[in-house]
């Protein structure tokens, strides 16, 4: 598969691509005879999991490490499952501030919704007490 088309099956650039493989995250990729790269099945998966690895927030370094033990053998992977479970708790924690924020939003929304009433329609309205309204703009979920 060439290049412009891992780039569409991926939505990574082809510049991502080759960084990728600059940077040893992706092994040298084969070339056909007019020197063209060529990835295979192979390079896609990796590819494929390099790009969930970043979503979860892995640094390149991190992953570079994982990908090298990788390439080393079988018998780093315990040093492989101790770089997942760290970066798992990093996620988690992650997961949690979003959750929180999320829950915060929710109820300021919850809150404003409530305080408009049914039908009401998005606008300002003249704020008469301004203590009140920064206590309902700022106050978070007990």
């Amino acid at each position: 598969m060439k290049i412009a088309e891992v780039s569409e099956r991926c939505g990574l650039s082809a510049d991502t691509l080759r960084f990728y493989e600059r940077s040893g995250l992706v092994r040298p990729v084969a070339r056909d005879r007019s020197g063209v790269r060529d990835y295979a099945e192979a390079d896609l998966m990796r590819i494929e999991f390099i790009q969930c690895m970043r979503k979860a927030g892995l640094p390149i370094d991190v992953l570079k490490e994982y990908v090298d033990l990788v390439d080393a053998g079988e018998h780093t992977m315990g040093d492989r499952i101790q770089i997942l479970v760290e970066q798992r708790e990093q996620l988690l924690a992650r997961m949690r501030d979003i959750q929180q924020t999320l829950d915060l939003l929710n109820y300021k929304i919850d809150l404003y919704q409530n305080k408009l009433g049914p039908g009401s329609k998005r606008g300002r309205r003249p704020v008469k007490d301004s203590a009140r309204a920064q206590e309902m703009a700022y106050a978070a979920p007990t």
